[in-house]
């Protein structure tokens, strides 16, 4: 006899993708064979030690032991708001325009729950990363998927939106430079993008996890340094890829202060906010030394360098991104998606992940991070040229 049955949203949602390749991993794993994990983006370089000795400090004090603010240590705040003036040269409010997170996942996955109804329509980009679904899920909502095509450059065509639509929309998610496709956008962009969301009154998400993790000079700008930005929307980051943090789950929230408030409110009522200690390790990674940044960046080009090399040789055809530490690979003829990537676990040990993973308009191509040493890489290209696909 059954004695209780899972809540109805959770038949609405897709396996998670990377919990499906962990499982085909393990079957791979089990027969001996030495894997070579390009799937998942986590990074494989350490925190710097200057961030890891501000906690290690911030640990010993009592007065960081208790509940902290819900919105975030005051300090934490102000260190965000000095590096966006910096950075960016946008000005926020520490106070009113800033808001900290466990990670910017947790913050993109409770923002929906403040503004979304039942019934409402949220704009999702597909391919993507599958929070912004899912979240739109757990709020009630309903995605309206906008495909990031090649031809467009990889950026949504808002000239296809019904405008029924447009008109149910609350929300619209976009992400650059961008995950999976690694593509990015310029100012241009970004005021079509404030464009129609004030014709629309949609509020706009921007999820810019990457704008730190940039090539060969190029700096991606943020979604609010745009004019009119601030009136429809905000922003998304995270300290996880610029510092190497992703096991901290520290993040942090910027943008329109009603926004803000919204996702504030159903955080207090979720969670107790950030660790503090962890919260001093933020501030000393905004405030501190950045030539950790760049010698990030640099690993990464060279990272970058080898692979797409290694690629084109073997035949495969990848452009070089400007920014993220993915390579948006296309499939060879007579291969799906699905079907290179287990062709390349099975066969040659190297995990990556499947396009349609992120959504229908991925078939054709996989994922690569590039978060392995350069030896390993290296590794993983001498395999796939073995197989001659």
């Amino acid at each position: 006899m059954e004695i209780f049955k899972k809540a109805d949203r959770l038949k609405k949602l897709p396996p998670y993708l990377f919990k499906e390749i962990d499982r085909k991993k393990a079957e791979v794993m089990a027969k001996g064979v030495d894997i070579i994990d390009l799937g998942v983006g986590d990074p494989d370089i350490p925190t710097p030690t200057h961030i890891i000795e501000a906690l290690k400090k911030a640990v010993d004090e009592p007065e960081n032991h208790r509940y902290p603010s819900y919105s975030g240590m005051n300090g934490f705040k102000d260190a965000v708001a000095k590096w966006y003036k910096m950075r960016f040269g946008v000005e926020l409010d520490p106070q009113r325009e800033v808001v900290s997170l466990i990670g910017s996942k947790e913050g993109i996955a409770h923002f929906p729950l403040a503004f979304i109804n039942p019934g409402d329509a949220a704009l999702v980009p597909t391919p993507a990363y599958p929070v912004y679904h899912v979240a739109t899920l757990f709020a009630g909502g309903e995605s309206f998927f906008m495909p990031l095509l090649e031809e467009n450059k990889f950026l949504p065509d808002f000239d296809v939106i019904p405008d029924e639509i447009a008109q149910r929309a609350r929300i619209m998610f976009i992400n650059y430079p961008n995950n999976p496709t690694s593509a990015v956008a310029d100012p241009e962009f970004f005021s079509r993008v404030v464009e129609f969301a004030k014709s629309n009154k949609i509020l706009v998400c921007h999820d810019a996890a990457y704008t730190e993790m940039a090539f060969h000079g190029y700096r991606p700008g943020s979604f609010l340094e745009v004019e009119g930005a601030m009136d429809v929307g905000l922003e998304f980051h995270s300290l996880s890829k610029t510092y190497n943090m992703t096991g901290w789950r520290i993040g942090f929230a910027v943008g329109n202060r009603k926004a803000i408030e919204g996702l504030g409110t159903i955080k207090s009522n979720i969670d107790s906010g950030v660790f503090q200690a962890i919260q001093v390790a933020g501030i000393e990674a905004l405030n501190g030394d950045q030539a950790c940044v760049a010698e990030m960046i640099h690993i990464y080009e060279r990272r970058q360098d080898l692979m797409v090399k290694g690629l084109n040789e073997a035949g495969f055809e990848v452009d070089v991104p400007k920014a993220t530490f993915y390579l948006w690979v296309k499939v060879p003829e007579d291969y799906t998606s699905n079907g290179i990537a287990a062709a390349l676990l099975e066969d040659a040990g190297v995990v990556v992940t499947p396009g349609t993973g992120f959504g229908e308009p991925g078939e054709g191509y996989f994922r690569i991070a590039l978060t392995q040493k350069r030896e390993r890489l290296a590794q993983a290209i001498e395999r796939i040229k073995a197989l001659a696909l």
